[in-house]
């Protein structure tokens, strides 16, 4: 019959991960940066997948984060883009491979990823 469009949805973007996984890993030298995007909320990792490791992590939920309330989702994306980098950057980590999750290049997931080029992740 009539197939649940979210369930669609979230299979068509389940299945886009899967193919940009196929070709992303992150290494040592330069883990990746996954950005996982819900209806309210925004989180980042970067991780090494050598050593199946979470390197750092951070969402919007941070106190940090959480001042800046009265934001847009996309400027709090963006935030959270220049903290992890930021992070990143005290860890010594300088160099990632990003990886969108198979979302779209669009909207809170691009506030993270420009953010964080910005504040000094080269990807």
């Amino acid at each position: 019959m009539f197939a649940d469009k979210s369930k669609t949805r979230r299979q068509s973007r389940k299945a886009r991960h899967e193919r940009i996984r196929k070709q992303t890993s992150g290494t040592a030298a330069r883990p990746r940066l996954c950005v996982r995007r819900s209806l309210n909320h925004m989180y980042a990792q970067i991780i090494d997948d050598t050593t199946g490791r979470s390197l750092l992590q951070i969402s919007s939920l941070a106190p940090e984060l959480r001042k800046e309330t009265e934001l847009d989702k996309s400027a709090i994306s963006a935030a959270l883009g220049k903290l992890i980098a930021t992070r990143a950057i005290e860890q010594g980590i300088k160099q990632v491979v990003f990886d969108r999750g198979g979302y779209l290049y669009h909207g809170r997931v691009k506030a993270v990823a420009e953010a964080a080029r910005e504040a000094g992740l080269e990807f």
